[in-house]
């Protein structure tokens, strides 16, 4: 039988992530994938004569030379050399019944004086939030860099606020500040990143995600996420990693408490003590391992415990018109009647068209990334897999075209620029 140091079950963004590194440092890994390429949900198609996106609408932590993040030092330390591009804005903010419009920029101090013209006032207040979010992502790194071994002490005296805020929402915490509503209308967008309401998203989670994006930016691949994910692929055969596709894995092999392999599909068995896997816990700890009596209780605690995470439902447009001659000016568009994450997050349940949508223009990020004459053009937003129970199959199609269109008409209405006569491709 075949031997490993490491087995890696499946070749989606963690798991080629995952054997790059293991490789650099010279371990003998092998990728499992049951597709026929990699990448995972990070990929592309082609429709026609443009080429869609269909994952990455920023890569985070990435940031420039001189203020690289976790993910740009990653790259460095396998020797992925990969050209990635600048996302020139935050966003542009438009919630319909607040009769709210705005771009903000990149950059703490920036994104304080956006805020400030539009909620005079709400500088200090922000300023002092941002300050926290700083705390513990400061206090987050320090954490990672002791690889589980974080000092106490350390903790108490640097990053006492880290310590109050680690087990409240950001509901809890943000509303200790006081905002002027009008002020969380400008910085709540971020949400949609993430998906569940305020009242149930860790804070920790959303202050390090926050403070990252305003100081380092997002960044994209020039030809698609599936560009960065062929790139990790390669970089790993470079290194001496071994991959197979259209292999899928049936079980992970445990005795007394340890990995000792794991069966493909195809009856053949592959020893290992090392299995990462790069699919949902509920699979690994439902499906995979074998026999399910070695699956510890405290991993089906775990399982059972957490609810799956929201789809996403988005429409992919090929315009025949350029971005200037349609009038869209920023890379990203965030458009919601409300900024009422509650309400916003209930409707992600119902077999309708989304009433929130972030929506890209890649040829503002990345020029050229279609045919002269052209833009791409990508409304999406989220929505829970149970919504579509009550669609029947013969309706399916039906059901799409018509919850398109309407993202269409909130599209156009928001921005009040003309788009739907321009579509040449839509998916």
């Amino acid at each position: 039988m075949p031997e490993y140091e490491a087995v890696v079950i499946g070749a989606g963004n963690g798991g080629l992530g995952a054997a790059a590194q293991l490789a650099v440092k010279g371990a003998n890994v092998l990728v499992l994938e049951q597709h026929n390429l990699p990448g995972g949900f990070g990929t592309s198609f082609d429709r026609a004569r443009f080429e869609f996106e269909t994952a990455l609408h920023i890569l985070c932590d990435y940031g420039p030379p001189e203020n690289g993040g976790n993910v740009r030092k990653f790259f460095e330390d396998i020797g992925l050399k990969l050209d990635l591009v600048p996302v020139p804005d935050a966003y542009r903010f438009i919630l319909e019944n607040e009769h709210v419009d705005a771009v903000m920029p990149i950059g703490v101090s920036e994104y304080i004086e956006a805020v400030e013209r539009e909620v005079p006032g709400s500088r200090e207040p922000l300023t002092r939030y941002l300050g926290l979010c700083k705390e513990v992502l400061d206090a987050l790194n320090y954490i990672a860099a002791s690889k589980g071994n974080a000092d106490k002490k350390v903790l108490q005296k640097q990053y006492p606020n880290f310590l109050k805020t680690g087990a409240y929402s950001i509901k809890e915490v943000t509303d200790r500040f006081n905002f002027d509503p009008r002020t969380l209308n400008l910085v709540y967008p971020y949400w949609l990143n993430i998906g569940p309401p305020v009242s149930r998203i860790n804070f920790p989670l959303w202050a390090a995600f926050l403070y990252k994006y305003l100081t380092l930016g997002g960044y994209l691949p020039r030809n698609r996420s599936h560009e960065l994910m062929t790139a990790l692929e390669a970089r790993g055969r470079e290194l001496g990693a071994e991959y197979r596709y259209n292999t899928r894995v049936e079980k992970i092999l445990v005795e007394n408490g340890k990995v000792t392999g794991v069966e493909t599909e195809f009856g053949e068995t592959i020893r290992t003590r090392h299995v990462i896997c790069n699919a949902s816990p509920t699979l690994a700890y439902s499906r995979l391992i074998h026999p399910k009596s070695e699956i510890p209780a405290i991993a089906r605690k775990y399982i059972n415990a957490r609810r799956h995470s929201l789809g996403v439902f988005q429409l992919c447009m090929g315009l025949d018109a350029t971005a200037e001659e349609i009038g869209l000016e920023t890379y990203g568009y965030f458009i919601a009647p409300h900024i009422d994450t509650e309400r916003l997050y209930e409707s992600f349940f119902k077999p309708q068209a989304p009433i929130v949508q972030a929506a890209t223009c890649l040829n503002k990020a990345v020029p050229g990334c279609s045919p002269p004459g052209t833009c791409i053009l990508s409304p999406t937003s989220l929505m829970d897999p149970s919504a579509w129970a009550a669609v029947k199959p013969e309706d399916y199609h039906d059901t799409k075209s018509r919850m398109a269109d309407e993202m269409i008409a909130q599209l156009e209405r928001a921005t009040g620029l003309s788009i739907r006569g321009h579509i040449e491709e839509a998916e």
